[in-house]
């Protein structure tokens, strides 16, 4: 079973981000995770033709998407979706901002709304929302993980909750994905 993470980032915390949510579809038996920079992989088709799920992310800058994200997503994926090739592929999304909310909820409609019209079958968080910051969900998500970043460095930030967050959407998006290949 195979798992893309697809993602922009502008600063380093999206692509930390990325990598939690890589290290969650390991923890599930049978999945690989394949990480694709957009910057770096401009057009992956034959790759992402052959995962079963794709997991978008983006920084959220000024309460959108990232311009190279929203260019791959409304350019680069015209062969894909004239031809419905994502169909019934697993999707979900996560995203990255320096404020705590910064209309981040705005980048995942986004995400899922492309899902949407691509046909995909879209997976959100299943963790309730927390006041403590140490906790998973701190920010409240329930349509994909949310992080936050400060205006500090990816050493730093995103913080440990954030990134288990991105680590729990990636793992329920491989175990839903194994559910649903298997016919369940």
């Amino acid at each position: 079973m195979k798992i893309a993470i697809v993602y922009d980032s502008g600063y380093g915390h999206t692509a930390k981000q990325a990598q939690a949510v890589a290290e969650g579809v390991q923890r599930v038996e049978g999945a690989e995770a394949i990480v694709l920079p957009v910057a770096e992989n401009p057009e992956p088709w034959d790759t992402l033709q052959d995962c079963d799920a794709i997991i978008f992310g983006s920084p959220t800058y000024n309460g959108s998407l990232s311009a190279r994200l929203k260019k791959f997503m409304e350019d680069a994926t015209r062969p894909v979706w004239s031809s419905m090739k994502w169909r019934n592929k697993i999707a979900a999304g996560f995203t990255n901002s320096g404020a705590m909310h910064g209309d981040k909820l705005n980048s995942l409609i986004g995400m899922s709304l492309f899902a949407a019209q691509h046909g995909m079958i879209w997976v959100g968080l299943d963790l309730f929302a927390s006041t403590n910051p140490e906790d998973k969900n701190r920010i409240g998500g329930w349509l994909g993980a949310m992080a936050q970043s400060d205006n500090a460095s990816p050493d730093i930030t995103p913080i440990k909750s954030d990134l288990e967050t991105a680590a729990h959407l990636g793992q329920r998006v491989a175990e839903t994905t194994k559910q649903f290949i298997s016919g369940q």
